[in-house]
């Protein structure tokens, strides 16, 4: 029979108070259970560990030995408590983000490098996926989500950009099926949608009821990858909403239809609340806050990214470190 390794701290907690009782009271634990656990690490060795001397217990020789092994493993555990410590301490590790297709493959890459340029001990791992991670569960440390922080306890959320979308198609569909006008005219048209969180579609959707409204006439192209949706639409499959800035950062061959309407999707930055902990992936929270806020413009509007080859408006990191010590974090909805 194995060894249970949580007998070993009561054994050391008797050897020290001197008896079952008041190490029970230190650890929190009944005298007939202490008893039983040192019975169990008796029997496993087969000698006794403990005898009584003056009313106290003391260990006997094997159990002094045995007592000697155990501090250098509570020295040893003591070690790696202190160099976890370190660590979260210190702007080096790895920190996980996850992202959905287009802002974690097109931008956030070259955000993160140039945190790094200042903190290049910090590793990236970018998690790709139209699927919210637990973050409670630690499959990501910072998440970018849309439309709502998310519901998991303990979360805390920063609303950083309201991104703005417009429809699109390309030239030849359009020469062939005429230019809509109107929503009500997209009835009449074919569609390309691209399928995001929770199994909802790239599209319009109703503020009360988050339900799809103006839909064309027909889907002709559906995915669930956004690079693949893009294809769809340069084909000429038919009409598909895309953010603004997606549309200027990938220079796609579309043209934009119905310029006046102006439609809205809000992204946070959300991080379980344990964050505070870890001085890397605050530091990286807080500068992902400050870069949306340069680059709010771009969310917006599209344009060109203050991240762009050869642009340099964004501040270094060092620049955010007074901002990070004032921003404001929005708990998630338990």
């Amino acid at each position: 029979m194995n060894t249970n390794w949580s007998d070993y701290p009561v054994f050391l907690a008797v050897a020290q108070a001197g008896s079952l009782t008041a190490a029970g009271k230190k650890l929190g634990m009944s005298q007939p259970t202490v008893g039983r656990r040192i019975r169990a690490l008796e029997d496993h060795f087969n000698t006794n560990l403990l005898k009584r001397q003056d009313g106290q217990l003391i260990p006997t020789t094997f159990g002094q030995s045995m007592l000697d092994h155990i501090s250098r493993m509570q020295d040893e555990a003591a070690a790696i408590d202190r160099s976890s410590a370190t660590l979260e301490d210190s702007l080096s590790g790895v920190v996980r983000l996850s992202a959905t297709e287009g802002i974690g493959t097109a931008w956030l890459p070259g955000v993160m490098q140039r945190f790094r340029s200042e903190h290049p001990d910090v590793l990236v791992d970018i998690g790709i996926s139209f699927e919210s991670h637990n973050l409670a569960q630690r499959e990501a440390d910072i998440a970018l989500r849309w439309n709502n922080p998310g519901e998991q306890n303990s979360l805390i959320g920063r609303k950083v950009a309201s991104v703005g979308f417009g429809m699109f198609a390309s030239p030849e569909y359009l020469a062939l099926a005429g230019v809509p006008t109107t929503l009500e005219d997209l009835s009449k048209h074919d569609g390309v949608v691209a399928a995001i969180m929770d199994g909802k579609i790239l599209w319009l959707t109703d503020p009360d009821t988050d339900e799809p409204i103006h839909l064309p006439g027909r889907i002709t192209f559906k995915s669930n990858s956004i690079w693949a949706f893009y294809e769809g639409l340069e084909q000429g499959y038919g009409i598909g909403m895309l953010p603004l800035c997606g549309a200027d950062s990938r220079g796609l061959h579309l043209s934009r239809i119905m310029s006046e309407m102006e439609h809205k999707e809000d992204l946070y930055l959300v991080a379980h609340q344990d964050l505070k902990r870890s001085a890397r992936i605050r530091a990286v929270f807080d500068y992902l806050v400050e870069a949306f806020r340069q680059d709010s413009a771009f969310f917006d509007g599209g344009g060109e990214s203050v991240f762009s080859p050869g642009r340099f408006d964004i501040a270094p990191p060092s620049a955010c470190r007074e901002e990070r010590a004032h921003s404001h974090l929005t708990v998630a909805a338990e």
